[in-house]
């Protein structure tokens, strides 16, 4: 997890919002990614195993939503008469700021093994592990809640024109990130393949 590149992100996405908008958006994707992560932390495993989703299979769902965020930021649709304010309609707290930036294919493999192995390795504390590791997960996400929150003091500085050159450069980061995450989890994907 890394919340110092979700929150230049988090900058371009509420550009159009108010304050106590922000506030809001940055409490809930923390919020949620929390949830996100405690989920896949106690039924990861089961929950991989039932739908028959791979790591890579992850990897490269995160990638995809990574990448059409990206192309939507490069190449904005243009405003349609009357939907000027639409944007501060979107609800971006659950995708794409909770999942897939701050909860990301990353994150959530890492909880899903360290699952896997409290319970092999530690099977008389893996209770108590298991609630150091979701204190971890919960101190980890009030700092970047707070990384967020003080992230839109930058919208302030950069103004309308900044923030529109800022997302268009997101939006490349983005498509590059989103594609080598397709990368990794094809690659992952194959290696495991042939490895059998």
């Amino acid at each position: 997890m890394n919340p110092l590149s979700t929150a230049p992100l988090f900058v371009t996405l509420t550009a159009g919002f108010s304050a106590e908008r922000r506030r809001r958006d940055a409490r809930m994707a923390c919020i949620y990614a929390f949830g996100i992560l405690i989920v896949f932390l106690l039924l990861g495993t089961a929950i991989i195993d039932f739908f028959g989703i791979s790591v890579p299979g992850i990897r490269i769902a995160g990638g995809l939503i990574i990448s059409v965020l990206g192309f939507r930021m490069l190449f904005p649709a243009p405003p349609i008469a009357g939907q000027a304010d639409a944007t501060s309609e979107l609800e971006i707290a659950f995708t794409p700021l909770a999942m897939p930036s701050l909860a990301g294919p990353g994150s959530i493999s890492v909880v899903v093994t360290a699952a896997s192995q409290i319970k092999s390795n530690y099977p008389d504390q893996f209770s108590l592990i298991y609630g150091g590791v979701t204190v971890g997960i919960a101190v980890t996400l009030i700092v970047a809640w707070a990384i967020l929150r003080g992230a839109s003091s930058m919208a302030r500085l950069l103004g309308p024109s900044g923030i529109d050159a800022m997302t268009r450069i997101f939006g490349f980061l983005l498509v590059s990130i989103g594609i080598q995450f397709l990368l990794t989890g094809a690659s992952d994907f194959f290696g495991v393949e042939y490895a059998r």
